[in-house]
């Protein structure tokens, strides 16, 4: 396959991952082989497949957080071209995270004491937005997502698990990434913030971002995507 379509911003070819147990005598446990798929450009592809498929590993893979065992995982970048995350160095991935590659994942993960509003400005600053800059889209964002302002200076360690994805959503929207992976995103949300997301994932497919995502709300799932991937062809028998 030959990485020269200007449309594709993200390519796997022959990716593969095993999981080895090194407290069960170095024991390795194959998950996922052969997964061969394209992305482009205001696509929205959902990863199909029951629990346990690898829908996760995939999208953690894609983000450098797992190595990739076989194959490439090409990524293309604005400013050096196509980059090979299977291959990529610490400070290539990192670097890729600022500018190219958001990342929702189903938890929060952040420093305590740093505010609900830091969180979220923290991508945009990371890309080089002025603080100020960064926190107004911050602020715009929360309001989105309905967080009550009087929370914006807490910390969302202390926050219940939907307030704390409400925070994780605007972070990943925070920063318009060419590419946004998003797992289970309108999980521990109400009606109404779901529709926000959604929303959200929309205005990002019209400015052209490509996303790759787990839905395992179907309506939310057929309410945005164009595209589908079933993982499960991938899946090795154990």
């Amino acid at each position: 396959m030959t990485v020269n379509d200007k449309t594709d911003m993200l390519r796997l070819e022959g990716v593969g991952k095993s999981f080895t147990l090194h407290n069960q005598g170095s024991l390795t446990i194959p998950v996922i082989s052969s997964v061969d798929l394209s992305l482009g450009a205001g696509d929205c592809m959902a990863l199909m497949g029951a629990s346990g498929s690898g829908k996760s590993t995939l999208i953690r893979m894609i983000y450098g957080n797992y190595a990739c065992d076989q194959g490439r995982i090409m990524v293309r970048d604005s400013d050096d071209g196509w980059n090979d995350l299977a291959v990529a160095d610490p400070l290539q991935v990192v670097a890729l995270r600022r500018r190219t590659i958001g990342y929702v994942s189903q938890f929060l993960r952040v420093i305590p004491r740093v505010s609900a509003l830091d969180v979220v400005a923290d991508p945009l600053r990371q890309a080089g937005t002025p603080t100020d800059a960064a926190r107004t889209r911050a602020a715009s964002l929360l309001r989105r997502v309905n967080l009550p302002e009087a929370l914006w200076e807490l910390s969302p360690t202390t926050f219940s698990g939907g307030e704390q994805q409400r925070v994780n959503i605007a972070r990943g929207f925070a920063q318009k990434y060419p590419i946004l992976l998003l797992d289970e995103p309108t999980a521990s949300l109400d009606k109404n913030n779901r529709q926000v997301v959604l929303d959200l994932i929309s205005e990002a497919r019209a400015e052209g971002a490509a996303i790759l995502g787990i839905f395992h709300d179907a309506e939310a799932r057929d309410a945005v995507c164009n595209r589908f991937f079933d993982v499960e062809q991938c899946r090795v028998a154990a």
